[in-house]
């Protein structure tokens, strides 16, 4: 009998899967306030009922797509929310504007959608998947250090 392609997980992976599966209160993702700057091309601000603000850039929006085609090339290349594909090396690079949407609309009350000016449009960014990726200082230090570990 072949175990091939049989992974086993190991405890830090299922301590990091419930951590990132753990819930989240009500008003944690629930906007109080958004903020879609299109015109000054900055990106995406969130005021969260439970007081957090959040933000981000359209850049790191457009490389973090939650869509199913998108979430499965950055799983094959091990790349993380937010971490552009790269490039192939070219002896003279062309240049390549940053990404921005079209336009954005809400999607019920539990996401927001970018139609984005390279023709995607299909990822849909849910409230808990933007405060689980929320870029801020104090996100990004709880989600690099163990609670309770100092810089």
């Amino acid at each position: 009998m072949s175990h091939e392609g049989i992974r086993f997980t190991t405890e830090e992976e299922k301590a990091r899967l419930a951590e990132e599966n753990r819930p989240l209160p009500r008003t944690a993702t629930t906007p109080a306030k958004v903020r879609v700057l299109l015109s000054e091309n900055r990106g995406l601000e969130i005021d969260w009922q439970d007081g957090h603000k959040s933000a981000w850039s359209f850049p790191w929006l457009r490389a973090a797509c939650p869509c199913a085609t998108c979430v499965g090339e950055r799983k094959a290349d091990k790349r993380a929310p937010g971490v552009p594909s790269p490039k192939p090396a070219q002896l003279l690079p062309m240049y390549e504007p940053p990404a921005k949407p079209a336009s954005a609309k809400a999607v019920g009350r539990y996401a927001i959608q970018f139609d984005w000016e390279d023709g995607h449009k299909s990822g849909l960014y849910s409230w808990e998947y933007l405060r689980r990726v929320c870029q801020c200082p104090e996100c990004s230090f709880a989600a690099d250090k163990p609670a309770g570990q100092p810089n």
